[in-house]
């Protein structure tokens, strides 16, 4: 069963599917090693993965999996990142959250802004009871991000990836709809 994708505003961000002009913006993001300096895949090196990855985005709508949504700065309507609640699970009321923003980004609060209006657009719309989140040990941002949102350090998941060639360590994070403070 097919997902709409939102589309979501706060008062500095708006929330909305990917179009195939975002591929640029994308790129770029997905290109920058220090971005993703924790991801468990290199940066990107073809242009051609932002356009799988926005024909990704469409396709987790269509098979009603999840939602990945562009987050662009309402001020100058600049390209930030994207913001996703994958692998829902409507049997489990359950599903994953995950992001990814520039540097520049970085520090302005726009990750936890963007989560929480994605969460409380899952929690009201698919009846969540549980979302799952997942970061590098080392990735101190991301953690403070999802504790911000009301998540609970659960547990680590010891060599869990190989990044930039070093086996890491994942912190596994848990946000239940009656902690859910929206």
């Amino acid at each position: 069963m097919p997902l709409p994708t939102p589309s979501l505003q706060t008062s500095r961000l708006r929330l909305r599917a990917f179009e195939d002009t975002d591929a640029n913006d994308l790129f770029a993001l997905h290109s920058n090693a220090h971005v993703l300096r924790y991801w468990d895949s290199p940066p990107w090196s073809e242009p051609a993965r932002a356009e799988k990855f926005i024909a990704t985005c469409r396709q987790m709508a269509q098979e009603g999996t999840g939602a990945r949504v562009v987050v662009e700065r309402v001020s100058d309507g600049a390209f930030i990142g994207w913001c996703t609640l994958a692998r829902w699970n409507p049997d489990y009321r359950s599903a994953s959250l995950g992001y990814c923003y520039s540097d520049t980004a970085w520090g302005h609060g726009y990750a936890t802004e963007a989560a929480h209006a994605l969460l409380r657009w899952a929690f009201d719309t698919l009846d969540l009871n549980r979302v799952q989140a997942e970061t590098d040990t080392r990735n101190v941002a991301s953690a403070r991000v999802l504790e911000k949102l009301g998540f609970l350090r659960e547990g680590t998941l010891r060599e869990d990836c190989t990044v930039d060639g070093d086996v890491s360590d994942s912190w596994v994070y848990g946000l239940l709809r009656r902690e859910w403070r929206p």
